[in-house]
């Protein structure tokens, strides 16, 4: 973890220490302050630079992607009314510098057959070695739990042994992002993967005192490079491998492990729609009605933010997407 070095670094500690009493991962926000960080340096600035114009300088020198530099503008716009509220600065300096035009993002989703397609390959890629496999094996359970239940990168990796309830088939899962808690009831294949997962665990193990559901090395949790790791070498495996790529206005995203959970919210909610369509207007509000059940599964405050995920209809739609944005680019 990089530390701060500006003159600033203790009160940028502090939001995000506070931040971090909120709910929200400690590093969520870091990266995007140390931008802020690097150019205080680089200026040799103190409070009294912090001008409007300073910022529009920033904006201008972190050259990077419109949405990238909204984040960094979007972190300092919260710092410093954390400032604000603590008597600590006059005025938010940010409150009137605009954001850069976004391109329209959209993520990069799995079908079923795909997400099915990643799991086998991950499986078969295994190591037999014995100082390895159960390692691997986590690894691939945490991928099957993004895939199947719809979490975050972070939450099956610190799930504890005692979260899962084989006896009526759910996952606790404990103060995640913005600190809140669910219980989500787990497919019966997962279940079954679970519970060859605990056995081989056992076997391998048998005096094995890590907590965690899912053992890495020394008594820790699985990392999350372990995991993105070997999700990106299956992407490669199964040929999905692509960059993110900026056509006109619309910015179409690459696979990372996240997409899985939007795979899941789009691809549950298709299926909805799909076993309500032949009662016509009634597949339409199956559709909306699961809306606030999905959002309640995955963790989210509010149904408006699941809804959120539905950029595009399923992995078909989104290839439509693409291959019609080029074509508009030739038009043209």
């Amino acid at each position: 973890m990089k530390n701060f070095e500006s003159f600033m670094a203790q009160k940028l500690e502090e939001f995000i220490a506070y931040r971090h009493s909120l709910g929200y991962a400690k590093n969520s926000i870091r990266s995007n302050l140390l931008a802020f960080d690097r150019y205080l340096k680089e200026k040799n600035a103190d409070w009294d630079k912090f001008k409007p114009f300073f910022f529009l300088e920033l904006r201008e020198k972190i050259g990077k992607e419109p949405r990238t530099v909204n984040k960094i503008l979007s972190a300092l716009r919260s710092f410093f009314q954390f400032l604000v509220r603590k008597g600590i600065y006059p005025e938010n300096p940010l409150k009137e510098i605009p954001p850069v035009p976004e391109r329209y993002f959209i993520p990069f989703v799995f079908s079923p057959e795909q997400t099915d397609q990643l799991l086998e390959v991950l499986c078969q890629s295994l190591r037999r070695d014995e100082k390895y496999f159960l390692l691997d094996l986590g690894i691939y359970m945490a991928i099957l739990l993004m895939a199947c239940c719809g979490m975050r990168i972070s939450e099956p990796l610190r799930l504890f042994r005692n979260h899962y309830r084989s006896d009526d088939g759910t996952i606790y899962i404990e103060k995640t992002k913005f600190r809140k808690d669910r219980l989500i009831p787990v497919p019966k294949a997962v279940m079954i993967e679970i519970k060859n997962y605990l056995a081989v665990r056992k076997s391998l193990s048998p005096d094995d005192k890590n907590p965690y559901l899912l053992v890495g090395r020394k008594q820790k949790p699985l990392g999350g490079y372990q995991v993105r790791d070997l999700f990106h070498q299956a992407v490669r495996d199964i040929g999905l491998s692509r960059a993110k790529q900026g056509i006109g206005d619309l910015t179409f995203g690459s696979p990372i492990p996240h997409s899985l959970r939007h795979s899941f919210a789009i691809n549950t909610l298709k299926g909805i729609k799909d076993r309500g369509e032949s009662s016509q207007a009634c597949g339409t509000s199956r559709f909306i009605g699961a809306l606030p059940v999905l959002a309640i599964y995955m963790g989210h405050r509010k149904y408006q933010y699941t809804g959120a995920y539905l950029k595009v209809k399923d992995a078909k739609h989104l290839s439509g997407l693409i291959e019609f944005a080029r074509s508009q680019l030739d038009v043209i």
